[in-house]
Formats: C-alpha cells, sequence, structure tokens
C-alpha cells in the first residue's frame, strides 16, 4: 500500500457465462466493469466443443498481470472459444503476487475439467492444507483457493455437484465462487452472505458476477442475488438450486456499502449509491459541524457528501479534483517529497477554499498518512478551519474475510484515540459515524445483518486470533474538537 492510495484493497472480483456465443468477449466486459475490485492480475478460462468433434471438450485458458485492458486483447479473445467460462480480477489477499497465484484455477478430475473463480478468504485454509499435504497433495500456489481445488478432486461423490458440496462443507470464511464444468456453471456464496455475487440472464443463457454493474454493462437482466449459503447449478436441462450447508447467521460486508462496490451497483436489490447518501444523512445528523462548504475526498467520498450536505443544509462543492491517469505504477517520491505522492492524484481548488470553514467528507480512515497529507494541502490554500467526517467507524481491528487490511500496529484508531487522531491530523475538528448509526443508515433488520468486525472485533466466527480492546476516549468514537 503506497503513499497514494491507502484505502483498503476490493479483495476480488469474479464472473461466469453459460451458454452465451463468444463467452469470452461477455466475461471481458465484465472484468472491466469489476476492474474496481482487483487491478493486479486478471483470467479467464473457457471451455469448447468443437463442431467437427462434439464429444471434445477443449479448454483455453489465459492469464496476465495488471488491467483487464492491459493483459487482454482481440488475439486472446479469438483464442478462447466456447460458449461457457469464468474469469477474475485480483488482488491479493491470500497467496502473494506470483503468476500461479492468479485464478481462474483449473484442474483435472476423473469426471473431467474443473475451472474455478474465487472471491473471499478461507479462514480455515491453513489446517486444511495442512491436513492435505500430509496425505499427499502437493500444492502448486499459495492462493487458499487452491483448497477448493484439492477438496473437489479428492472427494469420492460420484457427481461433480456432490464433490462441490462435500468441498463448501469443509470450510470457512468468505467466498463467492463461479465454478464450471464440462457441462454446467455453478455459482456458490458462503453462507454468511460476505462476499456479494448476483445472477442474470442474456441471450438465452446466464451469467453471475460480484456486482449488477457488469450485468449493466453487458446488457444483461438482473434476476437475484445469489443467497448466502446457495449453490445455483445451471447447464442445458436448465438451472437448480440447493443448500448443502446448514443456515448460519447472515454477516455481510460492511465495507461493501462504505467502499467496495461501485455507486451504480445494486447490493441486495438496493441502490449502492442512494445507501452511501444515506450513510452521509446520518453521518450529518451524529457529528454536525458549522462550515461553509462540504466537499468530498474523491471519488469514494462523495455520495456520503453529498447526503452530509443536503442534511447539513451547507453547499456543496468540488474542492479536490482526482486526476485519474496515474496508471498502477509511477516513479515513487523519496522520503523529503512524500506530500508529491498525494498531488500527484489530488490537486485543490484555492477558490472553492480559501477562508472558508471547510467540512471534509471520506468514507473511511485506515492509517490516516494520506488524510493527514490531504488536509494539510487543503490548509495550504487558505482554509480557514477543516472540520473532517468519517462515513465508516474508527477500523480497529483487521478482517480475514477477504479485504486486505493492516495489521492491528498500523491502523490509526487500534492505536490512537479519537482526540489524538484529531491532533495527528491537525483537524479543528473530528467525527466518525457511530456503528449504531452505520446501522441506521444501513437499514440492518432481522434477516439483514452486517458483519463489523473491523470496526468492533466481534467476529462472525471463532478465527483463532487474538483480540485487543481498542483504545477510547471519555467523547468515544463519535465526535472530537479542540475547541
Amino acid at each position: 500500500m503506497n503513499d497514494v492510495d491507502e484505502k483498503l484493497k476490493e479483495e476480488c472480483g469474479v464472473a461466469g457465462v453459460f451458454g452465451i456465443e463468444n463467452a469470452s468477449r461477455i466475461l471481458y466486459l465484465s472484468l472491466f466493469a469489476l476492474q474496481h475490485r482487483g487491478q493486479e492480475a486478471a483470467g479467464m478460462v473457457t471451455f469448447d466443443r468443437p463442431k467437427q468433434a462434439p464429444d471434445t471438450l477443449e479448454l483455453h485458458v489465459h492469464k496476465a498481470f495488471g488491467l483487464v485492458s492491459e493483459g487482454v486483447n482481440e488475439a486472446v479473445l479469438n483464442r478462447l472459444k466456447g460458449d461457457f467460462g469464468v474469469g477474475h480480477v485480483r488482488y491479493s489477499t491470500t497467496g502473494g503476487a506470483l503468476l500461479e497465484n492468479v485464478q481462474p484455477f483449473q484442474f483435472k478430475t476423473i469426471l473431467g475439467a474443473v475451472a474455478i473463480a474465487h472471491n473471499g478468504n478461507l479462514t480455515n485454509a491453513r489446517e486444511i492444507r495442512k491436513k492435505l499435504e500430509s496425505t499427499g497433495s502437493v500444492f502448486q500456489s499459495t492462493s487458499d483457493t487452491e483448497v477448493f481445488v484439492h477438496l473437489i478432486a479428492r472427494s469420492e461423490s460420484a457427481t461433480i455437484r456432490e464433490r462441490i458440496g462435500d468441498a463448501l462443507r469443509q470450510v470457512t470464511g468468505a467466498y463467492s465462487l463461479a465454478i464450471i464444468t464440462k457441462d454446467a456453471l455453478y455459482a456458490a456464496r458462503d453462507p454468511r452472505g460476505l462476499r456479494p455475487l448476483v445472477l442474470g440472464k442474456l441471450d438465452g443463457g446466464h451469467v453471475v458476477a460480484s456486482e449488477t454493474c457488469a450485468l449493466d454493462l453487458i446488457g444483461a437482466e438482473y434476476v437475484r442475488d445469489v443467497e448466502p449459503g446457495e449453490v445455483i447449478e445451471i447447464s442445458k436441462e436448465g438451472s437448480s438450486t440447493w443448500y448443502p450447508q446448514d443456515k448460519k447467521p447472515l454477516s455481510f460486508c460492511s465495507f461493501e456499502p462504505i467502499y467496495f462496490a461501485r455507486p451504480d451497483s445494486l447490493l441486495h436489490g438496493e441502490s449502492i449509491y442512494v445507501r452511501r447518501r444515506r450513510i452521509g444523512e446520518v453521518l450529518a445528523e451524529e457529528c454536525p459541524a458549522e462550515g461553509d462548504v462540504v466537499i468530498a475526498i474523491p471519488d469514494s467520498g462523495m455520495a456520503m457528501a453529498e447526503g452530509f450536505a443536503k442534511r447539513s443544509g451547507i453547499p456543496l462543492a468540488m474542492g479536490l479534483v482526482r486526476n485519474h491517469y496515474i496508471g498502477r505504477t509511477f516513479l515513487q517520491p523519496d522520503q523529503n517529497q512524500r506530500d508529491t505522492s498525494v498531488k500527484l492524484k489530488l490537486n485543490p481548488i484555492k477558490s472553492v477554499l480559501y477562508g472558508k470553514r471547510v467540512i471534509v467528507v471520506d468514507d473511511s480512515l485506515v492509517r490516516g498518512t494520506t488524510a493527514a497529507r490531504i488536509l494539510k494541502m487543503i490548509k495550504s490554500q487558505g482554509a480557514k478551519e477543516i472540520h473532517f467526517r468519517v462515513g465508516a467507524p474508527p477500523i480497529t481491528h483487521s478482517c480475514f474475510y477477504g479485504v486486505d487490511t493492516p495489521n492491528r500496529e498500523e491502523l490509526m484508531a487500534a492505536q490512537k484515540t479519537v482526540a489524538a487522531i484529531r491532533q495527528h491530523l491537525d483537524a479543528d475538528s473530528l467525527g466518525f459515524i457511530s456503528e449504531a448509526g452505520l446501522r441506521k443508515a444501513l437499514e440492518e433488520v432481522e434477516g439483514k445483518s452486517y458483519c463489523m468486525a473491523c470496526f468492533s472485533g466481534a467476529y462472525p466466527e471463532n478465527i483463532g486470533t487474538s483480540i485487543t480492546k481498542q483504545p477510547t476516549d471519555a467523547k468515544g468514537p463519535g465526535l472530537f474538537s479542540k475547541r
């Protein structure tokens, strides 16, 4: 995580296609729409039955580091023949940046070839891997996704469908899976619903993807979310669904609506954009500030800033302009030029900020180093006061469900009180939405509960990790002012 962007990273994105001609092109566009969920690498696997040999199954694979547009071209798409396949965009949370870790993973069983794409993180992967290796399994990667490969391949069940169920019953943690076999596409989601997955229809075929924005781009009809714990099987005979595991309490990832999902996506059939505006409104109710203008740290804080401005009645303006053309790599400034790294990404508009009491809204605070530089930059443009408001509670614990969270020692809110954070940021006041306020904004009700372990340390399951209490101060986690 560099000086330019210290946001939490968006796990991965998966897509699957069945029964659609030129499936690789549908996968390409789907992954393009899901690029925000992973920029490290992309891959696609398609299955094809040549007309001259319909009983023969050909498997086509392409994997590359970088963005989808960088690693996939027309020649690649022409080579990836077939009307069904799976794709993946990756940001590594388990396993390093190695080509053998790039998904989808493909393998052969006595029942035929299988390819799998996984978004999430298995909390018992290390335990299962150790057990499998002790009985002869040889792993080719360091990714937890390969655990699924071995569990499916080693199962003694008579069908792939049953083998997938066997594998799912042995794992814990977060997953959304797109799996293709010689004659079917499977979509599976963990019983707690931690990671999202949606189902769509297109041209008589079916599509699954991590978010509905992928369906929008390819012109597919959004059918519904894959239910927590559900496995959907799609074949030429039609579709069927089953639940191989017992039901568990729902724990949707709260960072999907806060930050990960694109604002034009739907989550549980609800608009992410509307939900973020509502977070901003509740933030204004809980942590009001007297100011002349509300600005966002773009792009992720935009909807929350709109909601804050609406609820507070304070004008909204564009105070920071984002440079979208930095690319993934560039010359890093040396130790004496760290502020330059922020300027590469953001530039202030002095006419909006000069002499004003500025309310700055962002979606979250992780390490705090980038936020401090941004506020310093705003102050350098003549801002009279700076009031920093955050649309997520203080992040005090690491995530073990597929989000690349720093260690607790690197999380500012795990090491400092809110008063100390305000002082570090040199803000006139600092306010975080409360956990209760976030639940209110997300309209949490029975049957729609959110995981907030990164704020509270209350993990949905025993992850075998020591949890320590976060720092607190007399004013609590919500609001602190130097006056």
